[in-house]
């Protein structure tokens, strides 16, 4: 649960910091998000997924 906690941490101090650095590039990507279309997302999501899941599998290796 705490490595769930710091994981859960991490991606709010990095999406944070693309808010705070970058507005702009924040609001361009939120609007081609909006016209992407949704089998696309969906693509996208399991691939971070995937990717996601062997990131962690490496590092506990």
């Amino acid at each position: 649960m705490t490595d769930f906690l710091a994981a859960m941490g991490l991606v709010l101090v990095i999406e944070g910091l693309i808010y705070c650095g970058f507005p702009n590039l924040a609001r361009k990507l939120a609007t081609e998000v909006l016209a992407t279309p949704e089998n696309m997302l969906r693509m996208g999501g399991l691939v971070a997924v995937a990717v996601g899941v062997g990131v962690v599998w490496l590092a506990r290796g």
